[in-house]
């Protein structure tokens, strides 16, 4: 009935509920999962009639209410804000997470975040100078129940789609929570980062630019190398490597051997563009990194043009992360 109320009429797309029940949900352990989607314009317009847009509905029942997730890391909440923040505190009462959205930045693409009160039972919105942001980040201060003495900095980020000048100063002002937190506790953060990850371990081709033929896109993901060839845009995780943090999928793939994990998550239909790509990512500090159990790619096909991330955490390890129980995983070399 809560489902039915909220308006539209629930029709599943054939293909994509046999390929989330191949979304592994159980474990041998007790587990905190953390989900990242960028939903395309927050699933879209209301309907004529004033209900929420089918794309908005399928996205929490379909892909996000079954997941359970304790943290939900959100890109284009564009409507989120209206009507007192309808749709942010319809998304939270769904999932029974309370949620957080970020200033209505330039990019008119608000970022949100949920937690889950009973595993993080205290937490509260951290405020900052937004001014270096082309769409401003959510920013959540949390303590885990099981390690209430730490605290856990939660970050979803938007990093600007048509600068990449823009881009390196908001992955600066990223590293100087990383840096903040390196004193205080724990990260976790994410979202669409609109560049890629550096290409030393990735299981895509890199972009050849030569053969793009979207040359706004050229210009907005690429930076000019000596010798005038275009090279692709990775600032953003190169310094936040080089700044201690671990990209959760890479280590998924590399050290615990699941390289479905670093598929792609965007891209896929424009091949004007360079095709599919690596663009949303989630990001932990190297002690959280060592309780990764495994990242997923969640299929979003007819829901958005950017697939999820399904990062699973050990429930024990990321306690003992945060109480600093053991080293973090060594800094990633190729950008030492």
């Amino acid at each position: 009935m809560a489902y039915l109320s909220l308006g539209g009429r629930r029709q599943i797309h054939p293909d994509r509920t046999s390929r989330r029940r191949s979304v592994r949900t159980s474990y041998r352990e007790p587990v905190v999962t953390v989900v990242d989607l960028n939903l395309e314009k927050d699933g879209g317009e209301d309907t004529p009639a004033g209900g929420l847009p089918q794309r908005w509905l399928d996205a929490h029942h379909e892909i996000l209410k079954p997941l359970k997730a304790d943290v939900i890391l959100r890109q284009e909440a564009s409507y989120s804000h209206l009507d007192d923040d309808r749709r942010l505190k319809a998304a939270g009462e769904l999932m029974g997470m309370e949620g957080f959205l970020s200033a209505n930045g330039a990019g008119l693409n608000p970022t949100a975040l949920f937690v889950r009160p009973e595993t993080f039972p205290f937490f509260e919105r951290k405020t900052y100078n937004a001014m270096f942001w082309r769409t401003p980040p959510t920013v959540v201060s949390a303590r885990f129940a099981d390690a209430p003495e730490a605290e856990l900095l939660l970050m979803s980020w938007h990093a600007a789609f048509n600068s990449p000048r823009g881009r390196e100063r908001e992955a600066d002002e990223i590293t100087a929570w990383v840096d903040r937190m390196e004193r205080l506790g724990g990260f976790i953060g994410g979202g669409d980062c609109n560049e890629y990850p550096i290409e030393d371990g990735e299981s895509i081709p890199p972009i050849d630019w030569s053969t793009v033929t979207d040359r706004a896109h050229i210009h907005h993901r690429t930076i000019l190398a000596p010798d005038t060839s275009r090279v692709s845009c990775t600032y953003l995780d190169r310094a936040l490597l080089t700044s201690g943090l671990h990209d959760a999928a890479r280590y998924a793939a590399h050290t615990l051997g699941q390289p479905d994990a670093i598929g792609a998550t965007a891209g896929h239909a424009k091949p004007g563009q360079g095709g599919p790509r690596r663009i949303d990512r989630v990001y932990t500090d190297g002690r959280i990194a060592r309780a990764v159990l495994a990242v997923n790619v969640l299929d979003t096909t007819g829901i958005s043009d950017h697939h999820g991330i399904q990062v699973v955490l050990s429930r024990r390890g990321l306690a003992e992360a945060l109480r600093r129980e053991h080293r973090p995983v060594p800094p990633v070399q190729a950008v030492a």
